[in-house]
């Protein structure tokens, strides 16, 4: 599978947003490969000087994150793929 980043604007007055979106992420995710589509949510970033939330997922696919953040009432602006290297280990 690959990684996917779901963008969206979150207010940084909005102190709890990042918790409930992820709670419904995590859950929409959850369902979703539960019935065959598999999306595994990862993990967030917030970055409140800039309002701007990404949500890190594992997915077959743009289209089934897409899904994952209907299905979680998340209103994002865009889904994109992620090149992700990992850290060298020490």
């Amino acid at each position: 599978m690959a990684e996917f980043v779901l963008e969206f604007y979150v207010p940084r007055t909005d102190t709890d947003a990042l918790a409930r979106g992820t709670a419904s992420a995590r859950k929409a995710a959850e369902q979703l490969t539960q019935k065959g589509k598999p999306v595994e949510y990862m993990r967030s970033i917030f970055i409140p000087e800039d309002e701007t939330c990404f949500h890190v997922y594992e997915a077959v696919s743009a289209d089934a994150v897409g899904e994952a953040a209907r299905r979680a009432a998340l209103t994002f602006d865009r889904v994109a793929e992620a090149v992700v290297e990992a850290a060298e280990t020490r």
